[in-house]
Protein backbone atom coordinates (compact mmCIF):
# COMPACT_ATOMS: atom_id res chain seq x y z
CA UNK A 1 0.00 0.00 0.00
CA UNK A 2 1.17 3.53 -0.56
CA UNK A 3 0.75 5.46 2.37
CA UNK A 4 2.44 8.63 1.34
CA UNK A 5 -0.48 10.04 -0.84
CA UNK A 6 -3.03 10.19 2.43
CA UNK A 7 -5.25 13.26 2.99
CA UNK A 8 -5.37 13.69 6.94
CA UNK A 9 -8.68 14.75 8.47
CA UNK A 10 -7.63 18.35 9.87
CA UNK A 11 -6.58 19.29 6.35
CA UNK A 12 -10.16 18.61 5.04
CA UNK A 13 -12.65 19.62 8.29
CA UNK A 14 -10.26 22.20 10.24
CA UNK A 15 -8.09 24.18 7.31
CA UNK A 16 -10.50 23.70 4.44
CA UNK A 17 -7.54 22.94 2.10
CA UNK A 18 -9.13 19.89 0.28
CA UNK A 19 -11.11 20.93 -2.62
CA UNK A 20 -14.68 18.88 -2.96
CA UNK A 21 -14.60 16.07 -5.65
CA UNK A 22 -10.96 15.46 -4.54
CA UNK A 23 -10.00 11.99 -4.76
CA UNK A 24 -8.11 11.90 -1.35
CA UNK A 25 -7.01 8.60 0.69
CA UNK A 26 -8.04 8.36 3.90
CA UNK A 27 -5.92 6.51 6.94
CA UNK A 28 -7.04 6.12 10.21
CA UNK A 29 -9.45 4.51 12.91
CA UNK A 30 -12.74 3.37 12.65
CA UNK A 31 -14.79 4.83 15.81
CA UNK A 32 -18.21 3.73 14.39
CA UNK A 33 -19.49 1.01 11.61
CA UNK A 34 -23.14 0.57 10.23
CA UNK A 35 -23.94 -1.73 7.78
CA UNK A 36 -27.29 -1.99 6.29
CA UNK A 37 -28.28 -3.91 2.70
CA UNK A 38 -28.14 -0.31 0.58
CA UNK A 39 -25.09 1.12 2.26
CA UNK A 40 -22.60 1.69 5.32
CA UNK A 41 -20.66 3.98 6.99
CA UNK A 42 -17.71 3.88 8.89
CA UNK A 43 -16.78 7.09 11.18
CA UNK A 44 -13.16 7.57 11.04
CA UNK A 45 -10.54 9.78 13.25
CA UNK A 46 -6.86 9.68 12.22
CA UNK A 47 -5.61 11.99 14.72
CA UNK A 48 -4.89 14.88 13.78
CA UNK A 49 -8.00 16.78 14.86
CA UNK A 50 -11.04 16.64 16.92
CA UNK A 51 -13.65 15.54 14.24
CA UNK A 52 -14.12 12.52 12.65
CA UNK A 53 -14.47 11.90 8.87
CA UNK A 54 -17.52 9.36 7.59
CA UNK A 55 -16.84 7.24 4.37
CA UNK A 56 -20.13 5.69 2.64
CA UNK A 57 -19.93 2.53 1.01
CA UNK A 58 -22.87 2.35 -1.69
CA UNK A 59 -23.99 -1.28 -2.41
CA UNK A 60 -21.71 -2.53 0.40
CA UNK A 61 -21.94 -6.07 -0.70
CA UNK A 62 -19.36 -5.55 -3.08
CA UNK A 63 -16.85 -4.62 -0.27
CA UNK A 64 -16.87 -8.15 1.86
CA UNK A 65 -14.17 -6.73 3.88
CA UNK A 66 -16.69 -4.94 6.06
CA UNK A 67 -18.05 -7.80 7.87
CA UNK A 68 -14.50 -7.76 9.38
CA UNK A 69 -14.36 -3.61 10.03
CA UNK A 70 -15.23 -3.31 13.79
CA UNK A 71 -14.84 -0.46 16.03
CA UNK A 72 -10.59 -0.09 17.07
CA UNK A 73 -9.67 -1.08 13.45
CA UNK A 74 -7.61 0.55 11.31
CA UNK A 75 -8.62 1.25 7.95
CA UNK A 76 -7.71 2.99 4.38
CA UNK A 77 -10.44 4.47 2.36
CA UNK A 78 -9.70 6.03 -1.01
CA UNK A 79 -12.38 7.94 -2.79
CA UNK A 80 -13.79 10.89 -3.54
CA UNK A 81 -14.60 13.88 -1.32
CA UNK A 82 -17.91 15.36 -1.43
CA UNK A 83 -20.53 17.55 0.72
CA UNK A 84 -22.34 15.95 3.30
CA UNK A 85 -26.27 14.99 3.02
CA UNK A 86 -26.17 14.74 6.60
CA UNK A 87 -26.61 16.56 9.99
CA UNK A 88 -23.46 17.84 11.91
CA UNK A 89 -20.70 17.36 9.33
CA UNK A 90 -19.10 19.17 5.83
CA UNK A 91 -17.68 16.68 4.47
CA UNK A 92 -17.57 12.58 3.77
CA UNK A 93 -16.14 10.52 1.44
CA UNK A 94 -17.89 8.50 -1.04
CA UNK A 95 -15.29 5.69 -0.84
CA UNK A 96 -14.20 3.43 -3.90
CA UNK A 97 -11.84 0.94 -2.30
CA UNK A 98 -11.67 0.16 1.59
CA UNK A 99 -8.88 -1.56 3.00
CA UNK A 100 -8.62 -3.55 6.48
CA UNK A 101 -4.95 -2.22 7.46
CA UNK A 102 -5.12 -3.42 11.32
CA UNK A 103 -8.01 -5.55 12.80
CA UNK A 104 -9.43 -4.83 16.23
CA UNK A 105 -12.30 -7.70 17.01
CA UNK A 106 -15.25 -7.08 20.24
CA UNK A 107 -12.58 -7.13 22.74
CA UNK A 108 -11.35 -3.58 22.11
CA UNK A 109 -11.11 -1.44 25.28
CA UNK A 110 -12.73 1.47 24.09
CA UNK A 111 -16.29 0.55 22.49
CA UNK A 112 -18.17 3.44 21.33
CA UNK A 113 -19.55 4.69 25.05
CA UNK A 114 -18.22 6.77 27.67
CA UNK A 115 -15.52 5.36 29.49
CA UNK A 116 -14.42 7.13 33.41
CA UNK A 117 -10.82 8.61 33.65
CA UNK A 118 -10.42 6.03 36.06
CA UNK A 119 -11.09 3.39 33.87
CA UNK A 120 -9.30 4.69 31.02
CA UNK A 121 -5.79 5.14 32.92
CA UNK A 122 -5.75 1.33 33.13
CA UNK A 123 -5.22 1.21 29.25
CA UNK A 124 -3.30 4.20 29.24
CA UNK A 125 -1.58 2.27 25.91
CA UNK A 126 -4.99 2.94 24.20
CA UNK A 127 -6.45 6.13 25.66
CA UNK A 128 -4.55 8.63 23.62
CA UNK A 129 -7.19 7.48 20.54
CA UNK A 130 -10.17 9.04 22.56
CA UNK A 131 -11.51 12.54 21.91
CA UNK A 132 -9.97 13.46 25.53
CA UNK A 133 -6.34 12.31 24.87
CA UNK A 134 -6.62 13.04 22.10
CA UNK A 135 -6.79 16.68 22.71
CA UNK A 136 -4.97 16.22 25.07
CA UNK A 137 -1.86 15.36 23.30
CA UNK A 138 -2.33 17.77 20.57
CA UNK A 139 -2.28 20.45 22.99
CA UNK A 140 0.71 19.63 24.70
CA UNK A 141 2.61 19.48 21.21
CA UNK A 142 1.35 22.72 20.24
CA UNK A 143 2.01 24.00 23.85
CA UNK A 144 5.62 22.77 23.97
CA UNK A 145 6.39 24.41 20.28
CA UNK A 146 4.83 27.88 21.73
CA UNK A 147 7.17 27.68 24.30
CA UNK A 148 10.32 26.82 22.25
CA UNK A 149 9.03 29.78 19.85
CA UNK A 150 8.39 32.51 22.96
CA UNK A 151 12.40 32.06 24.45
CA UNK A 152 13.85 31.85 20.61
CA UNK A 153 11.90 35.31 19.04
CA UNK A 154 13.37 36.71 22.23
CA UNK A 155 16.88 35.45 22.32
CA UNK A 156 16.68 32.56 24.69
CA UNK A 157 18.73 29.69 23.91
CA UNK A 158 17.70 26.38 24.48
CA UNK A 159 20.52 24.49 27.05
CA UNK A 160 20.16 20.93 27.91
CA UNK A 161 20.96 20.63 31.20
CA UNK A 162 21.97 17.31 32.59
CA UNK A 163 18.92 14.25 34.06
CA UNK A 164 21.47 12.18 35.88
CA UNK A 165 22.36 14.60 38.81
CA UNK A 166 24.55 14.66 42.02
CA UNK A 167 23.39 17.71 43.20
CA UNK A 168 19.61 18.42 45.05
CA UNK A 169 18.47 21.18 43.87
CA UNK A 170 15.49 22.44 45.86
CA UNK A 171 17.10 20.23 49.11
CA UNK A 172 14.46 18.65 50.05
CA UNK A 173 16.17 14.95 49.86
CA UNK A 174 13.33 13.39 47.88
CA UNK A 175 15.09 12.12 44.78
CA UNK A 176 14.90 8.72 42.54
CA UNK A 177 18.31 7.06 43.36
CA UNK A 178 20.52 5.82 40.09
CA UNK A 179 22.85 3.26 40.57
CA UNK A 180 24.55 0.06 38.94
CA UNK A 181 25.69 -1.43 42.32
CA UNK A 182 24.36 -4.80 43.20
CA UNK A 183 21.73 -4.37 45.84
CA UNK A 184 22.12 -7.94 47.27
CA UNK A 185 26.17 -7.83 47.35
CA UNK A 186 26.84 -3.74 48.19
CA UNK A 187 30.42 -2.51 48.51
CA UNK A 188 30.98 -1.44 52.09
CA UNK A 189 33.81 0.81 54.13
CA UNK A 190 33.38 1.18 57.49
CA UNK A 191 30.11 -0.01 58.00
CA UNK A 192 29.19 2.51 55.12
CA UNK A 193 28.10 1.84 51.10
CA UNK A 194 31.33 2.73 49.50
CA UNK A 195 29.77 4.61 46.84
CA UNK A 196 33.50 5.30 44.67
CA UNK A 197 32.44 1.99 43.63
CA UNK A 198 29.10 3.27 41.73
CA UNK A 199 29.10 3.74 38.01
CA UNK A 200 29.68 7.46 39.05
CA UNK A 201 32.29 6.57 41.45
CA UNK A 202 29.43 9.46 43.50
CA UNK A 203 26.24 9.65 44.87
CA UNK A 204 23.59 10.24 41.42
CA UNK A 205 20.06 10.87 41.33
CA UNK A 206 17.83 11.74 38.59
CA UNK A 207 17.19 15.41 38.21
CA UNK A 208 14.68 17.51 40.68
CA UNK A 209 15.58 20.55 38.46
CA UNK A 210 18.37 21.78 35.56
CA UNK A 211 18.09 25.28 37.76
CA UNK A 212 21.45 25.14 38.87
CA UNK A 213 23.26 24.16 35.53
CA UNK A 214 21.00 26.56 33.64
CA UNK A 215 22.68 29.75 35.80
CA UNK A 216 25.84 28.73 34.97
CA UNK A 217 24.67 28.65 31.14
CA UNK A 218 23.14 32.06 32.17
CA UNK A 219 26.24 33.11 33.00
CA UNK A 220 28.30 32.47 29.60
CA UNK A 221 25.88 33.05 27.13
CA UNK A 222 23.36 35.75 28.73
CA UNK A 223 19.56 34.56 28.36
CA UNK A 224 18.52 30.87 28.40
CA UNK A 225 15.64 27.99 29.13
CA UNK A 226 15.48 24.22 29.89
CA UNK A 227 12.76 22.33 28.93
CA UNK A 228 13.08 18.96 29.98
CA UNK A 229 11.71 16.05 32.52
CA UNK A 230 12.34 16.01 36.03
CA UNK A 231 11.81 13.52 38.70
CA UNK A 232 10.03 14.20 42.48
CA UNK A 233 10.59 10.26 45.06
CA UNK A 234 7.71 12.26 46.61
CA UNK A 235 5.12 9.62 48.06
CA UNK A 236 1.87 12.30 47.26
CA UNK A 237 -1.18 10.71 46.04
CA UNK A 238 -2.74 14.00 45.27
CA UNK A 239 -4.25 15.31 41.73
CA UNK A 240 -1.68 18.01 41.31
CA UNK A 241 1.65 15.49 42.08
CA UNK A 242 3.48 13.51 40.00
CA UNK A 243 6.81 11.71 40.37
CA UNK A 244 7.92 12.30 36.36
CA UNK A 245 6.72 15.72 34.86
CA UNK A 246 8.71 18.36 32.92
CA UNK A 247 9.75 21.58 33.63
CA UNK A 248 10.34 24.44 31.65
CA UNK A 249 13.35 26.90 33.40
CA UNK A 250 14.28 30.32 31.89
CA UNK A 251 17.58 31.77 33.37
CA UNK A 252 18.54 35.52 32.61
CA UNK A 253 21.96 36.85 33.20
CA UNK A 254 22.20 40.71 34.20
CA UNK A 255 18.46 40.55 35.78
CA UNK A 256 16.63 41.07 38.70
CA UNK A 257 13.39 40.44 40.62
CA UNK A 258 11.49 43.04 38.64
CA UNK A 259 12.56 41.16 35.14
CA UNK A 260 11.86 37.50 36.39
CA UNK A 261 8.20 38.67 37.26
CA UNK A 262 8.00 40.55 33.57
CA UNK A 263 9.23 37.37 31.83
CA UNK A 264 6.81 35.24 33.77
CA UNK A 265 4.30 37.64 33.25
CA UNK A 266 4.67 37.70 29.67
CA UNK A 267 5.42 33.95 29.36
CA UNK A 268 2.21 33.18 30.75
CA UNK A 269 -0.66 35.51 28.25
CA UNK A 270 1.62 33.91 25.80
CA UNK A 271 1.30 30.08 26.19
CA UNK A 272 -3.02 31.23 27.16
CA UNK A 273 -3.50 33.32 24.33
CA UNK A 274 -1.19 30.83 21.87
CA UNK A 275 -3.52 27.75 23.24
CA UNK A 276 -7.07 29.89 22.30
CA UNK A 277 -6.01 30.81 19.00
CA UNK A 278 -4.27 28.38 17.55
CA UNK A 279 -5.73 25.44 19.68
CA UNK A 280 -9.41 26.71 19.36
CA UNK A 281 -10.70 23.28 18.04
CA UNK A 282 -9.33 21.58 21.46
CA UNK A 283 -10.30 24.05 23.28
CA UNK A 284 -13.76 24.05 22.14
CA UNK A 285 -14.07 20.19 23.64
CA UNK A 286 -12.44 21.37 26.41
CA UNK A 287 -14.62 24.24 27.45
CA UNK A 288 -17.73 22.36 26.25
CA UNK A 289 -17.20 19.05 28.14
CA UNK A 290 -14.16 19.37 31.02
CA UNK A 291 -14.44 22.60 32.20
CA UNK A 292 -16.88 24.97 31.28
CA UNK A 293 -15.71 28.43 30.80
CA UNK A 294 -12.20 27.54 30.59
CA UNK A 295 -11.28 29.66 27.88
CA UNK A 296 -13.33 32.57 29.52
CA UNK A 297 -10.65 31.99 32.75
CA UNK A 298 -7.61 32.24 30.16
CA UNK A 299 -9.01 35.23 27.83
CA UNK A 300 -9.09 37.21 31.51
CA UNK A 301 -5.46 36.21 32.29
CA UNK A 302 -4.42 37.38 28.74
CA UNK A 303 -6.23 40.76 28.95
CA UNK A 304 -5.24 41.13 32.78
CA UNK A 305 -2.34 43.33 34.16
CA UNK A 306 -0.74 41.30 36.80
CA UNK A 307 -0.83 42.34 40.70
CA UNK A 308 2.13 42.70 42.45
CA UNK A 309 1.67 42.62 45.92
CA UNK A 310 4.75 41.97 49.05
CA UNK A 311 4.36 38.58 50.95
CA UNK A 312 4.03 41.14 54.19
CA UNK A 313 1.09 42.26 52.36
CA UNK A 314 -0.03 39.20 51.61
CA UNK A 315 -0.16 38.32 55.08
CA UNK A 316 -2.08 41.52 55.96
CA UNK A 317 -4.85 41.32 53.28
CA UNK A 318 -5.25 37.83 54.29
CA UNK A 319 -5.36 38.45 58.35
CA UNK A 320 -7.31 41.60 57.37
CA UNK A 321 -10.50 39.62 55.42
CA UNK A 322 -11.83 37.97 58.54
CA UNK A 323 -11.97 34.50 56.37
CA UNK A 324 -12.18 31.61 58.46
CA UNK A 325 -9.18 29.18 56.50
CA UNK A 326 -8.61 25.91 56.65
CA UNK A 327 -4.39 27.00 57.72
CA UNK A 328 -3.74 29.43 59.77
CA UNK A 329 -2.75 33.05 58.42
CA UNK A 330 1.05 34.05 60.01
CA UNK A 331 3.93 35.65 58.79
CA UNK A 332 6.68 33.03 58.56
CA UNK A 333 3.98 30.40 57.16
CA UNK A 334 4.26 29.68 53.47
CA UNK A 335 1.15 30.69 51.81
CA UNK A 336 -1.43 27.92 50.75
CA UNK A 337 -3.01 27.60 47.72
CA UNK A 338 -6.78 29.00 49.70
CA UNK A 339 -4.83 31.53 50.83
CA UNK A 340 -3.48 32.07 46.97
CA UNK A 341 -6.77 31.42 45.47
CA UNK A 342 -8.37 33.86 48.03
CA UNK A 343 -5.93 36.90 46.74
CA UNK A 344 -6.94 36.31 43.06
CA UNK A 345 -10.39 34.94 43.44
CA UNK A 346 -11.87 37.21 46.28
CA UNK A 347 -9.35 40.15 46.23
CA UNK A 348 -8.01 41.40 43.10
CA UNK A 349 -9.95 39.04 40.84
CA UNK A 350 -7.03 38.54 38.54
CA UNK A 351 -3.87 37.02 38.89
CA UNK A 352 -1.21 38.30 41.54
CA UNK A 353 2.58 37.88 41.56
CA UNK A 354 3.49 37.31 45.39
CA UNK A 355 7.55 38.41 46.17
CA UNK A 356 9.53 39.00 48.79
CA UNK A 357 9.10 35.78 50.83
CA UNK A 358 10.79 35.00 54.55
CA UNK A 359 14.40 33.71 54.21
CA UNK A 360 12.79 30.56 56.19
CA UNK A 361 10.70 29.24 53.74
CA UNK A 362 12.71 29.37 50.65
CA UNK A 363 15.49 28.47 48.75
CA UNK A 364 19.04 28.75 49.57
CA UNK A 365 19.78 30.31 46.25
CA UNK A 366 17.13 32.96 46.46
CA UNK A 367 18.86 36.49 46.88
CA UNK A 368 18.83 37.94 50.44
CA UNK A 369 17.63 41.25 51.10
CA UNK A 370 18.75 44.40 52.62
CA UNK A 371 16.99 43.55 55.66
CA UNK A 372 18.24 40.21 56.27
CA UNK A 373 14.68 38.41 56.87
CA UNK A 374 13.18 38.43 53.31
CA UNK A 375 14.99 36.96 49.82
CA UNK A 376 13.83 38.23 46.52
CA UNK A 377 11.92 35.00 45.56
CA UNK A 378 8.55 35.45 43.90
CA UNK A 379 5.18 33.32 42.79
CA UNK A 380 3.21 33.83 40.19
CA UNK A 381 -0.46 33.34 41.73
CA UNK A 382 -3.93 32.35 39.16
CA UNK A 383 -7.23 32.05 40.32
CA UNK A 384 -8.53 28.10 40.61
CA UNK A 385 -5.50 26.85 41.47
CA UNK A 386 -2.85 29.30 43.20
CA UNK A 387 0.69 29.27 42.35
CA UNK A 388 1.36 28.16 38.39
CA UNK A 389 4.98 29.86 38.49
CA UNK A 390 7.94 29.82 41.37
CA UNK A 391 10.92 32.11 40.86
CA UNK A 392 13.24 34.21 42.33
CA UNK A 393 16.75 36.47 41.62
CA UNK A 394 19.28 34.23 42.34
CA UNK A 395 22.16 34.90 44.85
CA UNK A 396 25.44 36.39 43.43
CA UNK A 397 27.25 37.17 46.19
CA UNK A 398 29.42 33.90 47.31
CA UNK A 399 29.95 35.24 51.28
CA UNK A 400 25.72 35.84 51.38
CA UNK A 401 25.67 32.20 49.53
CA UNK A 402 27.59 30.21 51.47
CA UNK A 403 25.97 31.77 54.63
CA UNK A 404 22.47 30.65 53.22
CA UNK A 405 24.10 27.61 52.87
CA UNK A 406 25.28 27.10 55.78
CA UNK A 407 22.30 28.14 57.81
CA UNK A 408 20.11 25.63 55.38
CA UNK A 409 22.23 22.49 56.32
CA UNK A 410 23.48 22.52 53.22
CA UNK A 411 27.28 22.40 54.29
CA UNK A 412 28.90 20.17 51.67
CA UNK A 413 30.48 22.72 49.23
CA UNK A 414 32.70 20.53 47.69
CA UNK A 415 29.50 19.01 45.70
CA UNK A 416 28.44 22.59 45.39
CA UNK A 417 31.72 23.80 44.26
CA UNK A 418 30.83 24.15 40.32
CA UNK A 419 27.91 26.61 41.19
CA UNK A 420 30.20 28.00 43.90
CA UNK A 421 32.96 28.90 41.32
CA UNK A 422 30.38 31.19 39.36
CA UNK A 423 30.09 33.54 42.08
CA UNK A 424 34.35 34.07 42.29
CA UNK A 425 34.50 34.57 38.43
CA UNK A 426 32.31 37.02 36.69
CA UNK A 427 29.02 36.98 38.84
CA UNK A 428 26.42 39.00 37.98
CA UNK A 429 22.71 39.56 39.04
CA UNK A 430 20.36 37.34 37.54
CA UNK A 431 17.06 35.75 37.93
CA UNK A 432 14.83 32.66 36.85
CA UNK A 433 11.99 30.63 37.57
CA UNK A 434 10.15 27.24 37.22
CA UNK A 435 6.86 26.47 35.65
CA UNK A 436 5.67 22.98 35.99
CA UNK A 437 4.68 21.95 31.79
CA UNK A 438 1.91 19.45 33.02
CA UNK A 439 0.32 21.84 35.89
CA UNK A 440 0.36 24.52 33.09
CA UNK A 441 -1.63 22.04 30.65
CA UNK A 442 -4.01 21.09 33.51
CA UNK A 443 -4.83 25.16 33.97
CA UNK A 444 -5.44 25.44 29.94
CA UNK A 445 -7.46 22.42 29.29
CA UNK A 446 -9.40 21.99 32.79
CA UNK A 447 -8.32 18.19 33.47
CA UNK A 448 -8.50 18.12 36.82
CA UNK A 449 -6.02 15.24 37.24
CA UNK A 450 -2.40 15.66 36.45
CA UNK A 451 -2.26 11.53 35.77
CA UNK A 452 -4.55 12.51 32.70
CA UNK A 453 -2.61 15.75 30.89
CA UNK A 454 0.13 13.12 31.07
CA UNK A 455 0.20 10.10 27.91
CA UNK A 456 1.85 7.56 30.88
CA UNK A 457 2.25 9.11 33.93
CA UNK A 458 4.16 7.82 36.98
CA UNK A 459 3.00 8.31 40.75
CA UNK A 460 3.59 6.68 43.70
CA UNK A 461 3.09 2.26 42.94
CA UNK A 462 2.58 3.08 39.52
CA UNK A 463 4.87 2.99 36.23
CA UNK A 464 2.78 0.88 33.95
CA UNK A 465 3.25 1.56 30.08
Amino acid sequence: MDYKTRTKIARILLDDAVPVDSDVTILGWTRTVRVSKSVAFIEINDGSCMGNLQAVISDPGKFPVLEQILTGAAVRVKGRLVASQGKGQKYEVAATAVDLVGVADATYPLQKKRHTFEYLREVAHLRVRTNTFGAVSRIRSKISYAIHKFYQERGFYYVHTPIISTSDCEGAGEMFRVSTLDLKNLPMVNGEIDWNEDFFAAEAYLTVSGQLEAELAALALGDVYNFGPTFRAENSNTSRHASEFWMIEPEMAWAELDDDMDLAEDFLKYLFKYALEECADEMAFFNNWIDKGVCNTLENIVKSEFERISYTEAIDILLKSGHDFEFPVAWGHDLQSEHERYLTEQTFKKPVIVYDYPEQIKAFYMRVNDDGKTVRGMDVLVPKVGEIIGGSQREERLDVLMERMKKMGQTDFETYQWYLDIRKWGSVPHAGFGLGFDRAIMYITGMANIRDVQTFPRVPRWAKF
